[in-house]
């Protein structure tokens, strides 16, 4: 990655702090627009949440953090961007079976990349719901204009203004009305009015994990469908060689069009002028200038708890960006094995992407619960990937990686839900960090007989290692802030403040804490850049009046 910047001080057009994937969408989109930008990182590397490094030995590049890439192949900065980055060296590999739930009883259901195939494994669980499913991801498609545009659009806007017309338009006030139900309804009352099969209900309640709701959350069954039609649309995939060679290929992308990326530069303060937000000031005492406007990729604890100023906006603003909740916390695994994980049972097992580990729409509920009550979940949802399924390049040849992922943690641990750990003062120790994982592995290796004498070495990541990494995964939330109805859609990030613009003028925020959430989409930083990139509204009128004036052609 990028080294650190010389003493020169520099102007210019904006300043990016923050080096997420918003960030450098955001970035990049305004450096080919002809903007001079600089992202200013306080790490020593590029990227965010997105890196990769041989964490547990030699040749083996794991993805620490997020590992999988569907929302951005399936959004709109890829769609853009796509084919420069393709030119700067990134490819991305896929699968057609990207997830399967598997059960304590050793039974699986799968999703693959075809609605058929999909029908005929759904149908297999309980008579009818393959047809249900057939369903489903016709009813998203056929108002996949709405669906993705409530996901694609600023909603306290104009835009949002227009998108809800064109709602209104296509399906008149009584289907209006139903669309908004669809909007808050909780995935349970989703899955179990939609499917028969409790089997079913376990192969798509996972997901809302990754979406930082829980399956009893008001909106987490919009998205379950969401993430069904983008998984079977878009399957599962990954740059070879690991997420950061995305990072790379963004930043050569800025760097070619006269940007530029620094790493150690830890922003300090925005600088306001006037009213305006006219740069920053990084530790050290330097100022860096920005003409037109500062784009943070930044929590809203951090916006308003550090990096503005008092009295820069209004004090109960200030006061609600400090106090802007978090979610549940996360811990990540990481196995380097000996050999392949053998899995007993369904040999499709072993060839898909994501598995994951639960008994079901209630245990996940469970887990949830007992997380949210600051309990260690008895039998917590486990993600397992398996890279090599995807990208076989990322270890060495017959050799094993798992990527775990556990989504339902409390940040302050009051207690065990089974009874069997010492919590201590609920701090997250290396011990109590080691006994957790003890637990998952254990869980895992019920059903992947081979794993633990397999293991090379064992890296686990706790939600407080979360936080030390990365100052955007505050208390080990990966989402960057609760989901909750009052912090998402239009009111994301708080209601006080929702949207990308903020109180100071040319001063916006992006990141996963703004809408559309998180996610490796990049949503709220193509939409800032593309805001940014509009002509001024005197130039848009002109440019309607001159195409209304041009001489038609005889």
């Amino acid at each position: 990655m990028r080294s650190s910047a010389s003493s020169h001080v520099a102007e210019y057009d904006a300043v990016v702090v923050g080096s997420g994937i918003n960030s450098l969408a955001c970035a990049a989109l305004l450096a080919r627009g002809g903007w001079r930008v600089v992202v200013l990182e306080r790490e020593e590397e590029l990227g965010g949440a997105i890196r990769t490094a041989e964490l547990t030995e030699p040749g083996f590049r794991h993805d620490v953090f997020s590992a999988w890439h569907p929302l951005w192949v399936g959004g709109p900065a890829h769609a853009d961007l796509g084919a420069e980055l393709s030119q700067r060296g990134l490819e991305y590999l896929n699968t057609a079976h990207p997830t399967g739930t598997l059960y304590p009883d050793g039974e699986a259901a799968f999703l693959t990349t075809a609605t058929e195939a999909n029908a005929v494994e759904l149908e297999r669980h309980a008579a009818g719901d393959g047809d249900a499913w057939t369903r489903t991801i016709a009813g998203v498609g056929e108002r996949a204009e709405l669906v993705f545009g409530v996901l694609g659009t600023e909603l306290w806007s104009v835009a949002g203004l227009n998108l809800g017309l064109t709602a209104y338009r296509r399906l008149g006030r009584r289907g209006l009305a139903a669309f908004g139900g669809e909007l808050v309804q909780t995935s349970r009352d989703w899955l179990t009015t939609t499917f028969s099969s409790e089997r079913v209900h376990g192969l798509l309640a996972p997901w809302v994990l990754h979406t930082g709701l829980g399956p009893d959350a008001a909106a987490s069954g919009f998205m379950t469908r969401v993430i069904a039609f983008a998984i079977e649309a878009g399957g599962m995939p990954v740059p070879r060689g690991g997420g950061a060679r995305l990072v790379d290929a963004l930043v050569r992308l800025i760097e070619d069009h006269g940007g530029a990326c620094q790493t150690t530069r830890d922003v300090e303060r925005i600088v306001i002028s006037g009213g305006r937000a006219t740069g920053v000031a990084v530790s050290g005492g330097e100022t860096i200038a920005a003409k037109r406007a500062v784009v943070c990729n930044v929590t809203p604890t951090q916006l308003y708890g550090r990096l503005l100023e008092p009295h820069a906006v209004p004090e109960e603003v200030a006061r609600a960006g400090r106090q802007f909740r978090f979610g549940r916390s996360e811990m990540q695994i990481h196995f380097a094995l000996s050999e392949p994980p053998r899995w007993e049972g369904d040999e499709r097992l072993g060839r898909t992407a994501i598995v994951h580990l639960t008994p079901g729409l209630d245990g996940v509920s469970r887990a949830v619960n007992e997380a949210e009550r600051g309990l260690l979940p008895a039998e917590a949802t486990v993600v397992v990937g398996q890279p090599l399924t995807v990208d076989a390049s990322r270890a060495p040849a017959g050799r094993g990686m798992l990527w775990i992922q556990l989504q339902e943690l409390p940040w302050q641990v009051r207690g065990d839900a089974a009874g069997e750990l010492e919590v201590g003062d609920g701090t997250w120790s290396d011990s109590l960090r080691e006994d957790y994982a003890d637990r998952i592995q254990e869980r895992i290796a019920r059903h992947v007989p081979n794993l633990e004498s397999s293991i090379l070495r064992r890296v686990v990541l706790s939600p407080a290692d979360l936080q030390a990494h990365n100052i955007n995964l505050e208390r080990g939330d990966p989402y960057s802030g609760s989901l909750a109805l009052d912090q998402n859609f239009l009111w994301r990030p708080f209601p006080g403040q929702p949207g990308h613009r903020t109180a100071v003028d040319g001063l916006f925020h992006i990141g996963a804490s703004t809408w559309p959430g998180p996610g490796l989409g990049a949503g709220s930083g193509t939409m800032v850049a593309q805001e940014l990139l509009r002509p001024p509204a005197v130039q848009r009128v002109a440019t309607r009046m001159s195409r209304l004036l041009r001489p038609r052609r005889a």
